[in-house]
């Protein structure tokens, strides 16, 4: 099965080799190129892409405001990758919350890159965990007395300590062996805090979780 993607940056190079590293590979087709929000947002409606890989700064319409009017209506089967240059980027983490799984830096290498593409397209909304929570983290020191915006009361202890683990960047799999459940287990304690928070993926709930000060930046894992 054939992975469509559009990719959106204001560079043409940036697009072209984005391209290249992806339609070497079989499984993996560029639908189109935008080089602004505006045309990203047409083409998305037009082609309905699978992963969307978007540019965050650019002219006239941004990645951000692109990223919030295609997921206005719920994610729809499209799931967007922001493409920063900085691994520290308030827009980044505004795009975060408007329901992107995930963000890569620009210097991917090709083998990272077509790696994300792939992991994103099946379902897992945590790209490179480790820097994710890494800019969550630096975001939330800086913004500390933000006003919480997440209630957790409706979770029960068992989906705390999931949300914990999840907010630490572990897997299914590495949540399950830390809590001695099985993978299956973990999936549906995962299903059940997206719903009870209203979040579209587990970035959105990660963000919950350190807005709810459930976890403190800068705390040992």
């Amino acid at each position: 099965m054939t992975t469509r993607v559009l990719i959106v940056d204001d560079q043409s190079l940036v697009r072209a080799g984005f391209r290249l590293i992806l339609e070497s590979q079989p499984d993996l087709a560029v639908i189109g190129e935008a080089p602004d929000g505006e045309q990203a947002v047409a083409l998305a409606r037009r082609h309905r892409p699978e992963v969307i890989l978007m540019d965050i700064r650019m002219p006239g319409m941004d990645g951000l405001e692109a990223t919030r009017q295609i997921l206005a209506n719920g994610p729809g089967g499209c799931r967007i990758v922001i493409l920063t240059t900085f691994d520290l980027d308030e827009y980044v983490y505004a795009a975060l919350r408007a329901g992107a799984c995930g963000f890569l830096l620009k210097d991917v290498t090709p083998e990272q890159l077509i790696a994300a593409v792939r992991l994103v397209a099946a379902g897992d909304a945590l790209l490179a965990p480790s820097i994710t929570r890494r800019l969550i983290e630096r975001y939330a020191a800086h913004n500390a007395r933000s006003e919480l915006t997440a209630d957790l009361s409706t979770l029960t202890e068992r989906e705390v300590e999931v949300l914990r683990l999840m907010a630490r960047g572990l897997n299914n799999e590495a949540i399950g062996e830390t809590l001695f459940v099985g993978e299956a287990t973990v999936k549906t304690h995962v299903a059940h805090i997206l719903d009870k928070l209203h979040v579209e993926n587990r970035v959105q709930a990660v963000v919950a979780a350190y807005e709810s000060r459930l976890v403190v930046p800068g705390e040992p894992a």
